[in-house]
């Protein structure tokens, strides 16, 4: 990043030189950090979608280009010649492990993947009815009472400690969240098998009889892992940010982070676009919904089209579907009717006009809620697994801004539009 030129701002007839800083790939940015004490404004961005709140070296996107890299690779790339606890040590550390470094990671979070016992005394706690979502929220934030070793965020161990101990307990905590929610024992994990594999034996096994891990299945999960890791300053991880710029502890950190991504704007983006499938039924109402979406007047959204960020096609979604057939056939699924309806969808957005225009192609909700449902997951747990695969990029967001420093505690500004100054007038004189 540098600084090569400014720009003039001119504010009631005073200039104003603000320095314009080039980043290693995107928008030029614009550097205001002086602009309140030398000219006494605020800017003006709801959303902060003009607003560049921190420096980064972690993940970057072109949405006009459609393209997503973790640590400048694409995500194309990673997701065809890597599995996701690679991934999660490029977005840690930077670079992509030797085999000597991979063989130790890999190690070392297999064997932090139990949690303390005394945890799950807390999942009784919840009503057999809550969603997988409120109980990670509260589990994961009660981490911080049974590993008092690492939320010290001024001693580089413990950062990294607490690191390798959320990337491998989050898998443990989601699989006892969903084990929990339809009444069936937790199932440990298994150090034997490789992080994806491990995840689906503990929410599909029993203690009655063997499961049987079906390769493709695993390698369409570490895909589904793998392409949410990270996706830049989007609302939870900038809730992460948000959170540990006050000092909060990690742990504290991360189930702010899921509490935020909990929200259907966001995480819950998956599981809205199941349950419109679900809402249309069956193939020959596509028609009708499909009229209604195109409708500006009809309150009726097409979930799982287009993206806020890609105006092009979503890379992720572009993997994801190639995963979603290898999936669907090898279950053979074909009298699903809420999997007919996802294909058919699928067919007329990438033919239809009016999608081509508006560039609403299917995104990565629309195709991985259509293989974690063919797997046999409920929709209430797309958003958890959501949270799972996010944590190594949360994680690794925390530990760069904590590492950074220029850090500060967040304290956006405001716009004050309510009552101007006024005085106080006693109860009876009203």
């Amino acid at each position: 990043m540098s600084t090569s030129n400014s720009a003039k701002l001119t504010i009631h007839g005073q200039d104003y030189d603000l320095p314009v800083m080039s980043p290693t790939a995107g928008p030029d940015v614009l550097d205001i950090r002086k602009l309140y004490g030398a000219a006494d404004v605020f800017t003006y961005d709801p959303g902060f979608t003009s607003t560049a709140s921190c420096e980064s070296e972690i993940t970057f996107i072109d949405g006009d280009k459609g393209e997503l890299w973790y640590r400048g690779y694409p995500i194309e790339q990673l997701a065809a010649e890597s599995h996701y606890l690679e991934v999660c040590y490029l977005l840690l550390y930077g670079e992509l492990p030797n085999a000597d470094e991979l063989e130790k990671f890999e190690n070392l979070v297999t064997r932090h993947t139990m949690v303390h016992e005394q945890m799950n005394n807390f999942f009784r706690g919840f009503r057999r009815d809550a969603h997988p979502m409120a109980t990670m929220v509260g589990v994961v934030g009660a981490m911080s009472a049974f590993y008092h070793d690492s939320t010290d965020i001024s001693d580089p161990h413990q950062r990294e400690v607490a690191a390798i101990r959320l990337i491998a307990k989050l898998p443990t905590i989601a699989a006892m969240a969903y084990k929990y929610s339809i009444g069936q024992p937790f199932v440990y994990p298994q150090n034997d098998l490789d992080y994806a594999s491990n995840f689906l034996n503990m929410c599909f096994s029993v203690p009655a009889e063997k499961y049987e891990i079906k390769p493709e299945l695993s390698r369409a999960m570490d895909r589904i892992f793998t392409l949410h890791a990270d996706h830049e300053q989007n609302a939870s991880t900038s809730t992460v940010r948000l959170a540990g710029s006050s000092g909060a502890n990690p742990f504290a950190c991360i189930a702010a982070g899921i509490a935020c991504l909990w929200g259907p704007a966001h995480g819950g983006a998956n599981q809205a676009a199941l349950e419109m499938l679900q809402e249309i039924g069956s193939v020959d109402q596509i028609p009708e919904y499909i009229k209604r979406a195109k409708d500006k007047d009809d309150p009726f959204r097409l979930m799982g089209f287009g993206h806020r960020v890609y105006k092009n096609f979503d890379p992720r979604a572009k993997v994801m579907k190639e995963s979603a057939d290898e999936v669907l056939d090898l279950l053979g699924i074909e009298n699903n009717e809420t999997l007919k309806v996802a294909k058919e969808l699928e067919r007329i957005a990438l033919e239809d006009d009016f999608f081509i225009e508006k560039k609403l192609y299917p995104n990565v909700d629309f195709y991985s809620g259509i293989i974690l449902s063919a797997m046999g997951f409920p929709t209430a747990m797309f958003t958890p697994i959501f949270a799972l695969s996010r944590t190594v990029g949360w994680i690794a967001q925390w530990k760069e801004m904590i590492a950074d420093p220029q850090n500060k505690i967040g304290r956006p500004r405001q716009l004050y539009v309510g009552s101007d100054k006024r005085d106080y007038v006693p109860v009876d004189s009203r």
